[in-house]
């Protein structure tokens, strides 16, 4: 299983800690990350990976939750998505 996490919101201390803490939590592993400060804003996004299969709906459930108690949004895609788009 392979997925895209989107994070965005108002820059402050402890984002990419307590986003990758809540990864790390999930099960998943961190393949690649990148992150930028926009202006005033913190954005992220991460390619994450696991072994096992993964329930997307409990996933988005867990990170939208999480999210709001960095007051950041967090998204999280399948890589399946994307690669079926570059194959059309």
């Amino acid at each position: 299983m392979k997925a895209i996490i989107t994070v965005v919101g108002k820059d402050k201390s402890g984002i990419v800690a307590g986003v990758s803490g809540k990864i790390a939590e999930l099960g998943l592993n961190i393949d690649d990350i990148s992150q930028t400060v926009l202006d005033e804003y913190f954005t992220m996004m991460a390619v994450v990976s696991s072994d096992e299969k993964q329930d997307f709906t409990y996933l988005r459930n867990q990170f939208e939750s999480f999210g709001q108690t960095l007051n950041v949004k967090i998204n999280i895609q399948s890589a399946a998505i994307f690669e079926a788009m570059y194959n059309i």
